[in-house]
């Protein structure tokens, strides 16, 4: 074990998985992908949606190629787990310049449906935002330059202004390696960001010594905006770990609370992992074991909270929990 390491994690008791996970598996889609993960999930008039990054491969031979092997998938459901996946993908960008489009996340502003997605392209990785209003035609708004991802947008303007998350990679100016922030910034139009603040480091995540990121995209509440983020350790001792020959990192999904009026505000944040990867589909099994990825949130009415998540990059599972217990591991900083 090196000095570094982290150690054991385990998950706050105020969240629950759902007897039925996962909730979409590769089985369930049609055309045969080897993993459906990172999903990005909302509800659009009325039903739910979801959009999921499909991976192929053969996991039989532990093979998954790095490029041009991804596409996005569709599925609608009624109540939220009960998914149905759609009979084809429903997005795989053709352009010279794109190798693939993965790791989708929904937020629906004024009744639209806006998609924040990760692309590599043949000059580096690019964040992007596109909108849809039948999620057969995306309309791309904006690309970051390289090396950005894991962008997600707030529910609202704040101020006149839309914000999103972002979590760029400097590699120079961080040492060389992975040491990766969360950022935040805004734009008066979805195209031209600007307004960047540092927002999260790694630093002040004690169950992270890689980095952290945006998870799923903030929701409303009357505190504050409730958003997940996604924190990662390195162990070097880790072995085989996956399907690779080697898998040394560990995915979990943290909760912190954001001001209202000034979202680049941390009003409160647990201490401790919301989700760590401990159920039998989300350490063993996998692609890339202990990983656990949350990509989507919906606050229902009665206060329940769904938590949509990747696990072991090759399926898709959801948790829930209550709003106010979520509130309150934030606002104490605990369990």
């Amino acid at each position: 074990m090196n000095k570094f390491a982290i150690g054991a994690l385990t998950s706050s008791p105020v969240i629950a998985r759902h007897p039925h996970n996962p909730v979409l598996a590769p089985k369930d889609v049609p055309y045969g992908p080897a993993m459906v993960f990172n999903a990005g999930v909302a509800k659009v008039q009325g039903k739910y949606v979801m959009v999921f990054r499909n991976d192929y491969g053969d996991p039989k031979k532990g093979t998954i190629e790095p490029h041009g092997t991804t596409n996005l998938g569709l599925a609608y459901s009624d109540d939220g787990l009960h998914w149905e996946p759609q009979a084809a993908p429903c997005w795989m960008w053709n352009d010279e310049e794109v190798v693939r489009v993965y790791d989708p996340r929904l937020t629906v502003i004024d009744g639209r449906c806006y998609i924040c997605f990760a692309v590599d392209t043949k000059h580096g990785l690019r964040g992007g935002i596109a909108v849809t209003d039948d999620f057969s035609a995306f309309e791309v708004l904006s690309l970051s330059v390289p090396d950005n991802r894991n962008m997600v947008l707030f529910p609202d303007r704040i101020g006149g202004q839309y914000f999103r998350l972002e979590r760029p990679m400097p590699v120079y100016s961080r040492g060389g390696g992975d040491r990766f922030d969360m950022w935040i910034g805004d734009s008066p139009d979805l195209k031209y960001w600007g307004g960047s603040k540092l927002l999260l480091s790694v630093e002040q995540v004690p169950f992270a010594n890689d980095k952290v990121g945006p998870g799923a995209p903030p929701v409303r509440t009357d505190k504050g905006y409730l958003t997940t983020f996604h924190a990662v350790d390195l162990d070097c001792s880790r072995g085989k770990n996956g399907w690779e020959d080697r898998w040394q990192k560990r995915y979990t999904a943290g909760i912190m609370l954001l001001d209202k009026e000034d979202p680049s505000r941390i009003l409160g944040m647990s201490r401790t992992p919301l989700i760590a990867p401990e159920a039998p589909y989300e350490i063993r099994g996998g692609f890339r074991n202990d990983v656990v990825f949350p990509g989507g949130m919906i606050l229902e009415e009665s206060g329940e909270v769904k938590i949509y998540y990747g696990s072991a990059d090759t399926v898709e599972c959801m948790a829930t929990a209550h709003v106010d217990d979520l509130l309150k591991l934030c606002l104490e900083g605990g369990r």
